[in-house]
């Protein structure tokens, strides 16, 4: 399965973005699907996954990031609404078939989207 991951762009703090996730070779069926961010000069770290049917968010952006996934196009999004100047990272979003007690860490997955860069200015 190839991840291609799209969306991100340059918003004002309090702004809203949009990511996707389009997978191709394959379908999201049986996988669980989840957005990560890596931002200068940490480590990636988790933001939202869903697994058979439930959705799980770090805490930093529960409340304001939606992941769902759309069966029709096998596509993922990541809705991002009142985005701070911490959201700015680079996004990718994943694939793969973790154990509940490792959705939340990258060697759950092992399908990788290229990342898109999301901006938030102050």
């Amino acid at each position: 399965v190839q991840l291609q991951a799209s969306g991100g762009g340059l918003v004002q703090t309090g702004g809203s973005l949009r990511l996707s996730c389009a997978a191709s070779g394959g379908t999201f069926s049986g996988y669980t699907v989840a957005w990560f961010r890596q931002a200068a000069g940490k480590e990636r770290e988790f933001v939202a996954t869903k697994r058979m049917g439930r959705t799980y968010y770090d805490d930093a952006v529960k409340g304001r990031f939606t992941i769902s996934v759309d069966g029709a196009t096998n596509t993922v999004h990541l809705q991002m609404n009142s985005l701070q100047p911490e959201d700015t990272a680079v996004y990718y979003c994943a694939a793969g078939r973790p154990i509940l007690s490792t959705i939340s860490r990258t060697l759950g997955y092992g399908y990788w989207g290229q990342g898109t860069q999301v901006t938030v200015s102050s």
